[in-house]
């Protein structure tokens, strides 16, 4: 079995090994092919090449598994896993006695009256009210008298003793003299417990190899054997196959491996088995020695019934620990071994007539693969939920759920693994939030960077475009293309025109050489000057834009980038078709306070992200915000920065090219060419306005002393909700929220 987990392990650290290979981070996650137009004129394609999600998932779900399995090769969870299996032994244990078995006590009172004769007297009373099965789990070694004149009774069962730990033979008991091993009437009454850490009880030994050296020479359990004898009345069969299962009635009973469920190389000698205990306290009907010798009974305690007499006094018999010693109750301190064989007892009559089934449990290859299932879940739900709160809720409802799972088949017999899984299902979950945030800070540094970038080629544009020395070269409307004509090489194939413009048009087109030729939104920008400066000034922004949005594009809620590429002096953004509707197109009529605030909050969420990246998108609007047809979400499009390179709109300055946004959305600051992050939040607010209101912002009244929109009267709204929108779309920037997580901080007070 050791070999076989080796083996397993192995190949398991090839796959990871494997993984981390293919799995290797690049500084440019773009791959650049150089191809030709149809004049001739070089053409630049970067097609973003997406980090499969499969290969880190596979990765920390491999990774956490092998560590789970490792920590439980080593024995460090066999406590809490044999913890788990007491709880599930102690909430399904069968609450109804076991009508079959009585059980004669001998307590402390009763023990001095423990005689050879008086336990004559009591087998003599049980015999004559036609017990069917009688064992003695007494030691009574040297009752020569006694074992004369019972020796010869079939339905009596004596015990012996085999020492646990060695051979010595001071420690072995042996049996009542007269009695033959070979008559199957006597048998051993061993009991093993758990390592001394949790000395509890939760194995049975049914059979070992009988030493004819020994005092107790017997092969058989005083358990199975009474098992056996009450059984084979009602014509149900029995037979040990090898040392590997015992055939009993219509089941079999599998001997346990020393891995057995949540064991890691526990004593494994002989044939064994778990113990399915009854609960205690309605286990067996007890019958004192006293009120047997008195015959104080009715006959039909005793008629037909499997009968034990044993010592119950604890100065005699300290007993053993159980799974119900755990209980809270602390009713259950130590079980007598009487007690103990009754369990094991009821158990077999059980199975032998098909009522109970054996403590079933899983090789370990299948463990190993219930792990890496659970291990995966775990990875999977990180990856694809990124709110640490709703995080940790999932992750506990799929616990509660594993939990529920595994008491479920523990119900059914089943032992299966619990908190191996529950390890492997928090490890995945960490692994992939710290692969998460090391990626996003990462992504953080790149966009730091390609921001800078793009701030120096605004700057020098913003230069350009007020050097009136030199003479633009206008754009072209002659490239504008229409329905069904392919562009970039043939690679896409235009099915609608979406916009078109003096800046250039934005299409609806198929993706000819991606499976399934999938939609895609492809974005023409025809620079605003085609002088050879203002081009490689145009060329750095829009490169540096493309990264930006490569990196940000990852989020649910903001548009894939599928390439970004340059042909005859224009550029080319190819990103993700989001199907739906533009917010524009809902927001003509006005709408209940409670929609605003969750439309305003969905939109703040995404802005989260954007600024966390240090990026201020410059033209939120509703036309920027597209609803999803298929799920509802919220999705932003459009970010502005890249607009610096196109043509003037009639009749604006040269020197406005650098303020983008749209009128009534962007706040003074941005007009005047210096955005701030608040500058996004203000957008937003106006958004919220507009949806109470019903009206865009530039039909509202402003407040001439304040700058501010004079908008409250016209529609009823909470004084909280309307305070944050106020502060949201203050004139100042100092007054306003400094991030879109303050504004949410307030808005959630709300909810």
């Amino acid at each position: 079995m050791r070999q076989n987990l080796a083996t397993t392990f192995a190949g398991m650290m090839d796959r990871l090994k494997q993984v981390l290979k293919t799995f290797q981070p690049t500084r440019d996650n773009h791959q650049a092919l150089v191809v030709s137009s149809p004049d001739e004129q070089p053409v630049l394609v970067r097609d973003s090449q997406q980090v499969d999600w499969r290969l880190p998932l596979v990765a920390v779900s491999i990774s956490a598994t092998a560590l789970v399995a490792t920590v439980r090769e080593i024995g460090w969870l066999q406590g809490w896993e044999l913890q788990v299996y007491d709880h599930m032994v102690r909430v399904f244990a069968p609450r109804s006695p076991d009508p079959r078995i009585v059980v004669v006590t001998i307590g402390e009172s009763e023990y001095p009256q423990k005689t050879d004769a008086n336990i004559l007297k009591a087998v003599n009373i049980l015999q004559a009210n036609q017990a069917r099965v009688i064992g003695l789990n007494l030691y009574l070694p040297e009752s020569n008298k006694l074992s004369q004149a019972i020796a010869n009774q079939k339905n009596l069962l004596v015990t012996c003793f085999h020492h646990r730990q060695n051979d010595s033979q001071q420690a072995q008991i042996s049996p009542p003299p007269g009695f033959d091993v070979k008559k199957h009437d006597i048998g051993f009454s061993d009991l093993i417990p758990d390592q001394a850490s949790s000395p509890i009880l939760r194995r049975a030994v049914l059979f070992k190899p009988a030493n004819p050296q020994s005092k107790c020479g017997t092969g058989y359990s005083f358990a199975a054997l009474a098992a056996i004898m009450h059984l084979e009345p009602e014509k149900v069969n029995w037979q040990q196959m090898e040392e590997t299962a015992w055939h009993l009635g219509q089941q079999i009973i599998p001997a346990l491996t020393e891995n057995a469920g949540g064991y890691k190389r526990f004593d494994s000698g002989g044939f064994q088995t778990l113990i399915s205990y009854r609960h205690p306290r309605y286990a067996f009907a007890q019958i004192s020695l006293q009120q047997l010798l008195n015959n104080q009974f009715s006959r039909s305690q005793i008629a037909d019934k499997l009968v034990l007499i044993g010592v119950t006094a604890t100065s005699i018999e300290r007993g053993f620990y159980t799974p119900f010693t755990g209980d809270d109750s602390h009713e259950y301190n130590r079980m007598p071994p009487v007690f103990i064989h009754a369990q094991i007892i009821s158990h077999l009559l059980d199975i032998g007539f098909g009522q109970r089934q054996p403590i079933w449990y899983w090789s370990e290859p299948g463990e190993l693969l219930w792990i890496l299932l659970w291990s995966t879940v775990g990875a999977v739900v990180a990856l694809r939920i990124r709110s640490g709160w709703i995080l940790m809720i999932s992750g506990s409802a799929i616990a509660i759920l594993l939990t529920g799972i595994c008491y479920a088949v523990f119900s059914q017999g089943g032992w299966i693994p619990l908190i191996p899984p529950l390890l492997g299902l928090g490890f995945s979950g960490l692994g992939v939030t710290l692969y998460q945030a090391y990626q996003n800070q990462v992504r953080t540094r790149i966009i730091i960077l390609q921001v800078e970038k793009q701030q120096q080629a605004i700057a020098q544009l913003n230069a350009l475009l007020q050097d009136t020395s030199r003479l633009a070269v206008p754009p072209s409307n002659d490239n504008i293309r229409q329905t069904g004509d392919l562009l970039l090489g043939g690679r896409y194939q235009i099915t609608r025109v979406l916009a078109s413009g003096g800046f250039g048009c934005t299409y609806l087109a198929k993706d000819n050489q991606r499976p399934g030729t999938p939609t895609c939104v492809v974005k023409q920008l025809m620079p605003a000057r085609r002088d050879p400066k203002f081009l490689e000034v145009a060329r750095r922004l829009f490169a540096a834009e493309a990264e930006i949005l490569q990196v940000l594009g990852k989020h649910n809620h903001i548009p894939n980038l599928l390439a970004y590429l340059e042909e005859n002096q224009e550029f080319y953004l190819v990103q993700e078709y989001i199907p739906g509707r533009t917010l524009e197109q809902e927001l003509h009529s006005p709408h209940p306070e409670a929609f605003v605030i969750n439309l305003v909050g969905e939109i703040l969420e995404i802005l989260k992200f954007v600024h966390s990246h240090r990026v201020i998108h410059r033209d939120i609007k509703p036309g920027n915000i597209i609803r999803c047809k298929h799920d509802n979400r919220l999705v932003l499009i459009d970010f502005g920065a890249v607009k610096t390179i196109q043509p003037l709109p009639p009749g604006q300055t040269e020197l406005a090219t650098v303020a983008i946004g749209t009128r009534g959305y962007a706040p003074p600051e941005q007009l005047a060419g210096h955005p701030r992050l608040s500058s996004d939040i203000y957008a937003v607010g106006m958004i919220g306005i507009q949806a109470l209101t019903g009206l865009p912002p530039q039909d509202i009244e402003i407040d001439p002393d304040t700058g501010n929109l004079k908008w409250s009267h016209l529609v009823q709204v909470s004084p909280e909700f309307a305070q944050i929108l106020e502060k949201m779309t203050s004139y100042h920037f100092g007054d306003r929220y400094l991030s879109a997580n303050d504004a949410l901080a307030d808005l959630r007070r709300l909810v």
